[in-house]
């Protein structure tokens, strides 16, 4: 039967090894690449089920295919609790056994596949690659790193395009829940009549168009992590939802009677002031603290010019490495000095782009001031002190253009505008205030 089984199994064009035995198959396994095991369950040396044990229990082992006569099906569940693949009872067709060959075959590549995937995704989002050359990058994800293994909700802040999404992966790829979902969600992207559904989903006609059931994103994130980017944009109703599923981890799909249990941890992020947001009412206080167990403020690129040419020098491997063919690209010098002029209002997501862009314009071997935007080679920002002597301005009137000029640097957050200025919420808004009354009375 061994014999038979080498030649037709080669036949169809796998690699086939025998052993006429159980011990000598361990041997083979533990000293050969094998993907699959084929085997009696009676054995005189030893049987299928110690076989079973031995395999198993080592790294990476094959799956395990079983054989057994026909009668002794309790033999095969009992191969299969033991960790066996599948089983087939003698007598039985090639056709047959070729067939679960395929399938065992064929899910143990797709297994593979994902598990290589897994890690890389996992190196890609390890602290280690991220770029972090400046001291405030550093500290931050020195946060990121002892977040990561909690469970508690995390709020990012920071503007548009500073990687909030790449900390929130960091997030998760460095936590207890990595082999798990990572389910992004930009709320600001969906419409507003739909994000209930979307989060929570819903039953069948539930409402005109809910043709099926729908599973929500909090269900697909279930052990998992979900990011909620832009949380400030959710309306007023579906705050109090989200808060619900914050507070009792259950949610409800539309259209359904009963609640499901999820297990889910929530990375939320804003680029708006969520604290100016409490004062106006538009957010709730509730929702806010439950979402800010732990805060971590990323802060733009232009607070950390340190990070300028390492970056651009990360983006530039990144889309060299696209190319057909692959090239080996560098930056000019005067490349360098624009790129560290530039005061970057869309952020890291801007330099990536500027740099693909230098990438496919570039044909030499070196990016140089051409193959950049204008707005870009020149640098409009002029000396601030030097501007401020030049045009004679009072210790009042810089004091105010440098606080406003804070103010746009950060996208109108006044929390950070508070700390970078070394001022309390409440003197900064008392100061804009003062501006504002001033402005009314000429």
């Amino acid at each position: 039967m061994r014999e038979f089984l080498v030649d037709e199994i080669g036949e169809v064009g796998y690699g086939v090894a025998s052993a006429g035995g159980g011990r000598e198959g361990v041997e083979i396994v533990r000293t050969e690449p094998v993907d699959l095991v084929i085997t009696d369950l009676r054995m005189p040396d030893l049987d299928g089920f110690d076989l079973l044990r031995d395999i198993k229990a080592s790294p990476g082992s094959p799956h395990i295919l079983a054989i057994t006569a026909f009668g002794s099906i309790q033999s095969a569940i009992k191969a299969v609790k033991l960790g066996a693949y599948d089983y087939i009872t003698k007598p039985f067709e090639i056709e047959e056994l070729i067939h679960v060959i395929d399938k065992a075959l064929g899910e143990r590549n797709l297994s593979q596949r994902v598990d290589r995937l897994q890690r890389e995704v996992e190196g890609r989002f390890a602290f280690g690659n991220v770029v972090a050359h400046s001291e405030a990058m550093r500290e931050a994800l020195a946060l990121v790193e002892r977040a990561a293994a909690s469970h508690a909700s995390v709020l990012v802040t920071g503007e548009s395009g500073t990687g909030k999404e790449l900390i929130a992966r960091a997030l998760h790829y460095n936590s207890p829940r990595k082999q798990e979902p990572f389910v992004p969600v930009n709320l600001a992207a969906l419409p507003e009549n739909l994000i209930e559904s979307e989060l929570f989903g819903h039953k069948r006609g539930a409402f005109t168009d809910a043709r099926a059931d729908r599973i929500g994103l909090f269900a697909e994130a279930d052990k998992g992590t979900i990011f909620l980017d832009e949380i400030g944009e959710l309306a007023a109703g579906l705050q109090a939802k989200l808060l619900r599923v914050l507070q009792e981890q259950e949610i409800r799909p539309l259209g359904a009677t009963g609640s499901q249990t999820v297990d889910v941890r929530v990375v939320a992020a804003t680029n708006r002031d969520l604290e100016d947001m409490l004062s106006e009412g538009s957010f709730r206080e509730d929702l806010y603290y439950r979402l800010n167990v732990i805060q971590l403020d990323i802060p733009p690129l232009r607070r950390r010019p340190e990070d300028i040419l390492p970056l651009a020098e990360h983006f530039l491997r990144e889309a060299s490495a696209k190319q057909a063919p692959p090239r080996q690209l560098s930056l000019s010098a005067d490349v360098q000095q624009a790129l560290l002029a530039y005061r970057w209002p869309g952020n890291v997501r801007e330099l990536q782009n500027l740099i693909e862009r230098g990438t496919a314009l570039c044909r030499g071997e070196q990016i140089g001031l051409a193959d950049l935007p204008n707005y870009v080679r020149e640098r409009r920002d002029t000396d601030f002190l030097s501007s401020a002597t030049a045009r004679k301005l009072t210790l009042a009137d810089l004091e105010r253009e440098y606080i406003e000029r804070v103010l746009e640097e950060e996208s109108g957050n006044k929390t950070r505008t508070a700390q970078r200025l070394g001022l309390d919420r409440k003197t900064l808004y008392r100061k804009l205030e003062d501006y504002e009354r001033r402005d009314r009375k000429r």
